[in-house]
């Protein structure tokens, strides 16, 4: 009895296998695998401008230094809201007194505060630039020219992506005398707009699971400490370029 009972069930087994789908990324018998990897790009204006601003003070006591600094810091925020600048767009990134322990100014204490401006019309941030420097500010980095929505630029640039994987796609088809019967699997390898990195979604097999570390960040230039206007600013385009994976089944014509 057990060994008839083992032998009806072996056609049932084999049944099952002929009757399920391959378990390549779900291609079905008589359909082939293909993986097109692409790229694609969108460019944009800028139309945000972030700089850092900012004064150092120094005094023989902290709290002289420290009041000296707040009034020059009252006079470089004044100059930015007579430009327009929302005191919104004025946020504060670093506040810091010490005391100097070597160099020409060993013994005196040191204040500095340091904010970042935020301007909606990158055309003006030279005009800004200038204006806090000549209110005094001896601190100035940036600036830093974003997209407000840089998630629609994205998707363009991800929309011409799959555009061109499937035309790839189309091309190894026509060529191998098949053609695509559906989409199996779509991933986001992620990419680059302009200095900022864009995570790509985990890959589905294992062997693409670690998703690829991005590149080391560009390191923001350096504080400048000048009292020069600034130049003016060519605000330019910037680009976004990403990458996309794409499984397409194919059928014999």
């Amino acid at each position: 009895m057990h060994k008839l009972i083992l032998a009806a069930s072996a056609p049932l087994a084999l049944a099952a296998c002929a009757d399920r789908s391959d378990e390549v990324r779900g291609v079905d018998h008589g359909e082939t695998l293909l993986s097109v990897s692409a790229s694609g790009q969108a460019e944009s204006r800028p139309d945000r401008a972030q700089f850092n601003a900012g004064i150092e003070t120094y005094s023989r006591s902290a709290k002289a230094a420290s009041e000296a600094n707040a009034e020059k810091i009252a006079e470089i925020v004044a100059a930015l809201r007579e430009l327009g600048v929302e005191e919104d767009d004025i946020q504060t990134q670093n506040v810091s007194v010490r005391r100097i322990d070597w160099g020409d100014r060993k013994g005196q204490y040191q204040a500095s505060n340091v904010f970042e401006v935020t301007m909606d019309n990158p055309d003006r941030a030279g005009a800004a630039v200038s204006a806090v420097t000549e209110a005094g500010a001896n601190v100035l980095s940036g600036p830093s020219l974003t997209m407000s929505d840089p998630e629609e630029v994205a998707n363009i640039a991800y929309a011409d992506a799959y555009k061109a994987a499937r035309g790839r796609a189309e091309a190894y088809a026509e060529a191998a005398g098949m053609e695509i019967s559906r989409v199996l699997y779509i991933r986001d390898a992620g990419g680059q707009q302009g200095r900022q990195w864009l995570r790509g979604a985990q890959a589905m097999n294992e062997m693409a699971a670690e998703v690829a570390a991005p590149p080391p960040p560009v390191a923001p230039p350096p504080p400048i400490r000048t009292q020069q206007s600034s130049p003016g600013m060519m605000i330019g385009t910037s680009r976004s370029q990403v990458y996309i994976q794409v499984d397409f089944a194919l059928k014999e014509k």
